[in-house]
């Protein structure tokens, strides 16, 4: 089971946002489309692996462990799991935030999927080269 690198977003302001959540503990889980995962395409995290969270210019930012996988459909995301993503005030404004970030992508679908992993911090790769 080998890991993956990836960045969190799709700019440099929501990438580095991001990561501050992920090193103060804030943020323990994250999602993603169902459809993004599969046979020529990103591989499906697994409880166990451990993957690297790039910084926006591509160097090591965190490594992370994958604590719990779920797939649900993307109206049913619970409050708890919201509160857990860390950059968000309530399910309204997950909803309203993914959604615009999903359309901007063109992935929106009233009735899409999502791969949600919940992560643990492993190790913040900025201080081992600091």
């Amino acid at each position: 089971m080998q890991g993956v690198t990836f960045t969190f977003g799709d700019n440099e302001d929501l990438c580095n946002e991001v990561l501050a959540l992920v090193r103060a503990g804030k943020k323990t889980v994250t999602c993603a489309p169902l459809s993004d995962f599969g046979p020529g395409k990103d591989p499906m995290p697994e409880v166990g692996r451990q993957d690297t969270a790039l910084e926006w210019d591509g160097s090591p930012g965190v490594r992370l462990e994958t604590v719990e996988v779920l797939t649900i459909p993307f109206d049913e995301v619970t409050e708890a799991l919201v509160a857990d993503m860390g950059e968000f005030r309530d399910r309204d404004d997950f909803r309203a935030q993914y959604r615009a970030y999903f359309e901007k992508q063109g992935k929106w679908s009233d009735t899409m999927m999502l791969m949600v992993e919940r992560f643990r911090l492993i190790e913040d790769l900025a201080e081992v080269t600091a």
